[in-house]
């Protein structure tokens, strides 16, 4: 193919080298021309494992060039990838002005080439809706509502680290195509072929999210493993050794586990363990900022999971709730979300049912005696059986845990997943 990259920063110039070193044909677009001058002599505008020889080896072939406009390099070219900064504002967005300018002058290039779709793939960080609402309209503006027949959009993020970003491009931990209706885009298809990683075709605002989910986990990984740290100074514990111990669980520490948007956190352990790091910083003058806000955090996604279960009900609806305990199959009502959820629901003057046969209200001993009678102390009259569950019409039924699995429902469609917002 023929790819003409726009804009030759970090990613851009990266992306030239390792395409280039495929045998497709690549041509580089910066304003910069110092920078474009320095390309075509052979000469790196990053320092980056690799690329130097991967350069020198494509300008000998032909297979590199660079320029300062896009004239009419995309006349004959199958695929273009925008890589232009999107450097923070002053109110910390993204500055879309690069963005922009450059859909405007590839569809200005594109209205005045011939005939021919021309694939063009957005790598630069943009936040959920800008293919939609900023580049769309742009080449709907030059093209004409049917722009489609020019142009086939593409949104795909980069996953490259500094210092091993040749060995990433080739080897990435997933690759992800956002498109209109999320099918395959032929041009990408032929860039991705050598390419063995999981590959995801997704909607636009679906692989526009991505990389503010990756790097903000991230984020919170080194904030936390900080925050521990400081703990471990201040009590001469050896963070090295705690830091080994923690990443050999990969059942649960390092793991999909916990990761999947859903309920609220509770139950035994996570919240009393939480308050207890907490009050163990502040005694030692740790600062815990991060850990500090977890039950912050958690407190206003119980009150969000409670908007999202009777959103669009009428005052005093029938619901039934599928699970009260913290998991399905346990009695453990210490902490559950669940516990929360029906009050919330039972005080905003909803009629509350609750189908969860490993609970009998008789059986509770101890701290989840005590726990569930001091938040629903009309429980015994909340708890229903199978039968009645299944026989019972409602106006909506709360799927709260793995408990639903159990119920034999003719009509399932006014269930609400709090496990997976569905």
């Amino acid at each position: 193919m023929k790819v003409v990259i726009l804009g030759l920063g970090y990613v851009g110039f990266t992306a030239g080298c390792c395409i280039s070193s495929e045998g497709h044909s690549v041509v580089g677009i910066d304003v910069n021309q110092k920078k474009v001058d320095a390309i075509n002599a052979g000469t790196p505008p990053i320092v980056e494992p690799q690329v130097g020889e991967m350069l020198k080896d494509a300008l000998a072939k032909g297979l590199f060039r660079a320029d300062t406009k896009i004239g009419d390099h995309l006349e004959d070219a199958d695929l273009a990838i925008v890589c232009v900064g999107t450097p923070s504002a002053p109110d910390g967005s993204h500055n879309m002005g690069y963005i922009a300018d450059v859909t405007w002058q590839i569809a200005e290039a594109v209205k005045r080439a011939g005939t021919g779709t021309l694939s063009v793939a957005y790598r630069s960080t943009i936040r959920p809706g800008t293919v939609e609402e900023l580049i769309q309209p742009i080449f709907i503006s030059a093209l004409g509502e049917d722009f489609e027949k020019r142009v086939s959009l593409v949104y795909n993020p980069e996953f490259l680290r500094e210092g091993s970003a040749v060995k990433d491009y080739f080897q990435p931990p997933k690759i992800v195509v956002g498109t209109r209706d999320a099918q395959p885009n032929p041009a990408m298809e032929t860039l991705n072929r050598n390419i063995d990683a999981p590959t995801f075709h997704v909607g636009f605002r679906e692989s526009e999210i991505t990389k503010f989910v990756d790097n903000t986990w991230h984020a919170v990984k080194v904030a936390f493993a900080n925050e521990i740290g400081r703990v471990c100074l201040e009590s001469g514990i050896s963070a090295r050794k705690v830091h080994e111990i923690f990443i050999s669980d990969t059942k649960l520490n390092i793991s999909p586990y916990y990761t999947r948007p859903g309920g609220a956190f509770g139950g035994s352990c996570l919240p009393k363990d939480v308050r207890a790091l907490q009050h163990i910083g502040a005694d030692i003058g740790a600062n815990l900022h991060l850990v500090d806000s977890l039950i912050r955090s958690n407190e206003a996604h119980k009150h969000a999971l409670f908007a999202y279960a009777c959103d669009g009900l009428e005052p005093g609806a029938r619901i039934l709730m599928a699970g009260l305990a913290f998991k399905a199959g346990t009695d453990d009502l210490r902490e559950s979300p669940n516990v929360d959820l029906a009050r919330k629901l039972l005080n905003a003057g909803y009629q509350v049912e609750i189908f969860d046969p490993a609970i009998e209200a008789d059986m509770l001993i101890g701290a989840n005696l005590g726990y569930a009678y001091s938040h629903l102390p009309a429980l015994e009259r909340l708890l229903i059986s199978k039968k009645e569950a299944e026989a019972n019409t409602y106006d909506r039924i709360l799927a709260a845990n793995a408990t639903i699995r159990e119920l034999s429902l003719t009509d399932e469609s006014n269930i609400r997943d709090l496990g997976t917002l569905n």
